[in-house]
């Protein structure tokens, strides 16, 4: 199956917290975890196991940035990347914004063109892809 989804990053599940009506998957993509909270359903449908192979699916329209690569203490969005930006597409309103992970992973966002101007993101900056663990979708093959 192919999905519309820009953010599709493959890894190996480090950890699975299972709730009452929700639980936290957490996906190893190398240097980096990204958590997601999804239903318990899911996780039990999917056989979502440790070690199993996974993708974290994210639309580029859940990523935000933030600039540098200190972790931002104060914020509960649980998932912040770390890399460094490797593109910035301004469109007529929105623009795209992709960030190059250390292990070579790249992750896409779709933010206005105010928001790429007042931050400054420039190619080859350091940033911080931020993204909620409700906005992290688990696939298997």
């Amino acid at each position: 199956m192919r999905i519309s989804a820009r953010n599709q990053l493959k890894g190996t599940i480090v950890k699975v917290v299972e709730g009452a009506v929700n639980g936290v998957v957490t996906i190893s993509l190398g240097n980096e975890e990204i958590k997601a909270n999804i239903t318990r359903e899911s996780i039990k449908e999917l056989g979502l196991t440790e070690g199993k192979t996974a993708y974290a699916v994210i639309k580029a329209t859940n990523v935000m940035f933030a600039t540098g690569t200190e972790r931002i203490t104060n914020i509960s969005a649980r998932n912040q990347l770390a890399g460094t930006i490797v593109k910035v597409t301004e469109g007529a309103v929105n623009g795209h914004v992709s960030l190059e992970m250390a292990d070579g992973n790249v992750i896409s966002g779709s933010i206005t063109n105010e928001a790429i101007e007042s931050l400054g993101l420039k190619v080859g900056d350091p940033a911080l892809a931020v993204i909620k663990a409700t906005d992290v979708m688990v696939g298997i093959e």
